[in-house]
């Protein structure tokens, strides 16, 4: 697990290493333990190094093949590399270190891009063609690991944040007011956009080639795989799908223990760590787990059940492992907002300065932790979601619907209002039509609510799952540790891709019957959170986790920020957003924005989300374009 970073001047000029040297410093988070440089004229290349697998000197990056002809900077772990090696030496390829990143490397030459099919992990790398004079970048199936681009005229632009772009002289900072809108609508971004114009996150499961004197207005992506959730033509019995699913999932956990250096696991009090754990557990004695808490004493309503301590701390006692936890309060949130706006560069999904907390405390003990993202997605966590739109006309009514749930911050009858200062710039961006072109590909027919549900878990799965998996990435790194997440193993993927929506819902036959009639307020219950997703998961890891874990209702990892945002925090909420000083003002309409938060303090809507976006928000505009700062 690394920093990466590189400059292709495609017009000839020498690369400067002082550049390329002030672009990876600036990821010394990424990597604390080593740094190294490769130029060859016009091309550089650089690399902060997390040594994870082969601490040795010979895992140095970058790393260039004997022949000198390929040289890479990777950051990544490939789970299966020691199978790919075996297979890369029979093919008469010899190796000086014990790294993934060599078999990487070696496998780029003999391979090609088709190398990507052969790799299990995650990963974001770059790898120079000294005979071609060609560059290849390429990004994990899923989005594990960041990487950002950008071309400018003659120039092009990559690392893994948008901060070291930030550093090369050439980039000009703009914000990006179709991607502001675009979040502010989904409390995520959904297209390739960040929030500085021209600078672009390379898209998941995809590759590129880059050759000396190309232009690069737009780069030539070529998807090489993409998720594709759909009914089996000939399913297995229920007892075959548990036995395989227990199979898989054993093996994915055991796969990414691979390390030379110590692994952790987070252990939230739910079904997906618990049973990350119980598995590494049998295989590494006394594991060190962590779980983060909240404080609830000013909590209130369902926010009174965010705190899963209790679970936690029974699960590490059956499972003996070394058990840490930490205990946020309100005040915590606002002592770490300038510094998590730094290392997650934009907000994206959720309020996510627990996840800062919780890599921090993890980092203290071990450089390497397990995580159970994924597993929602997967195998139909969301219920509540997926069941707003399982009976439609067609596609396009499905749409309409899924998209009217999915606004999460401002509804479309307020965004004017609220981008009144910018909206002759932003008027022409149609959020629905952004929701839409998630589904890239042309859609099959659909006929089966089952059709509608596996359409639902692609869109979160490229959307809110990334999301989440960004998210994780910067938060982890922040604190110079390695998050990994065996639910994303390729095959327990490809399996879980496959299995059919029975096993993943237990109540979409009465919620069809419910739509069909079109009920009114009875329907309520099947659009909460409830003990229904995840049924066959549920009935796997039940054979390693309490029934009480794997029968609970769904319980995201939150603070009770709604709480505190009206209580302890509310001083802090009305001194940053009730400043006429506010950056954010030069875009959002202060009125406007007055009244939404308004709302919330009085007690009269939960606008929680909204009002954590703004802060976070406000934090951006002043680390990353008001300052123009680029240090943590």
């Amino acid at each position: 697990m690394c920093g990466i970073a590189g400059v292709f001047n495609l017009n000839g000029e020498p690369c400067s290493p002082a550049v390329l040297r002030k672009m990876t410093d600036v990821l010394s988070h990424r990597g604390p333990d080593g740094e190294g440089f490769y130029t060859d004229t016009f091309v550089g290349l650089g690399h902060r190094r997390l040594a994870i697998i082969d601490l040795s000197p010979a895992a140095h990056q970058p790393m260039v093949t004997p022949n000198g002809r390929f040289a890479i900077s990777y950051n990544g772990e490939v789970y299966n590399y020691r199978e790919i090696r075996a297979q890369l030496m029979n093919l008469g390829h010899e190796f000086r270190s014990q790294s993934d990143t060599e078999v990487v490397l070696q496998a780029y030459a003999q391979w090609g891009e088709d190398c990507l099919k052969h790799f299990n992990g995650m990963f974001a790398f770059a790898v120079w063609d000294k005979n071609k004079q060609e560059l290849f970048l390429a990004r994990d199936r899923y989005g594990i690991k960041p990487l950002y681009y950008t071309c400018q005229e003659n120039t092009f632009i990559f690392a893994s944040e948008q901060k070291a772009i930030l550093t090369h002289p050439s980039i000009k900072k703009e914000i990006d007011l179709e991607a502001l809108l675009e979040y502010f609508t989904f409390q995520n971004i959904f297209t390739a956009k960040t929030l500085l114009k021209g600078i672009n996150i390379f898209p998941a499961g995809h590759w590129t080639k880059i050759a000396l004197g190309q232009t690069v207005n737009k780069l030539a992506l070529h998807q090489y795989w993409d998720f594709n959730f759909q009914e089996p033509d000939s399913p297995l019995t229920d007892e075959e799908y548990v036995r395989e699913l227990d199979r898989l999932f054993r093996q994915a956990v055991r796969r990414q223990l691979v390390s030379d250096v110590p692994v952790g696991s987070y252990l939230s009090g739910g079904m997906d760590s618990g049973s990350i754990t119980a598995i590494a557990a049998t295989q590494l004695p006394y594991i060190k787990t962590f779980t983060c808490g909240f404080d609830l004493h000013s909590a209130s309503g369902l926010e009174l059940s965010f705190d899963e301590r209790t679970s936690a701390e029974y699960m590490s006692y059956l499972f003996r492992t070394e058990h840490y936890e930490m205990v946020l309060k309100a005040g915590d949130m606002e002592r770490i907002l300038p510094r998590l706006a730094w290392h997650l560069e934009e907000p994206r999904v959720g309020q996510s300065y627990p996840n800062f907390y919780i890599s921090q405390l993890a980092s203290k003990f071990v450089k390497v932790v397990l995580s159970g993202t994924g597993g929602d997605e997967m195998f139909g966590g969301y219920p509540w979601r997926y069941y707003r739109a399982v009976v439609n006309d067609d596609f396009d009514n499905y749409i309409d619907k899924y998209y009217l749930f999915w606004q999460r911050l401002i509804p479309n009858r307020s965004i004017q209002e609220i981008f009144r200062p910018v909206w002759d710039e932003v008027k022409g961006v149609w959020t629905r039509d952004i929701f839409r072109n998630v589904f890239q590909q042309p859609v099959a027919k659909l006929t089966r609510p089952e059709d509608y549900i596996n359409h639902s878990l692609y869109f979160e799965a490229k959307t809110f799952l990334h999301g989440l998996l960004v998210v994780e990435d910067k938060l982890s790194m922040a604190h110079s540790l390695e998050t990994r997440v065996p639910f994303l193993d390729n095959d327990l993927v490809d399996f879980a891709m496959q299995v059919p929506v029975r096993l993943k819902l237990n109540n979409l036959a009465a919620v069809v019957r419910l739509n069909e009639n079109e009920p009114g307020a009875k329907t309520a219950r099947y659009f909460e959170k409830t003990k229904d997703g995840k049924i066959l998961l549920r009935r796997v890891m039940e054979r390693y986790v309490p029934n009480e874990i794997t029968q609970a209702a769904k319980q995201g990892f939150s603070a009770p920020d709604a709480s505190w945002f009206k209580g302890e925090s509310i001083n802090y909420v009305r001194e940053t957003l009730f400043n006429k000083k506010a950056g954010i003002y030069g875009i959002l309409d202060e009125k406007a924005v007055h009244k939404l938060v308004n709302e919330h303090l009085e007690g009269k809507q939960n606008r929680r989300l909204f009002i954590w976006s703004l802060l976070n928000f406000e934090h951006w505009y002043q680390t990353y374009y008001n300052d123009g700062c680029v240090n943590g």
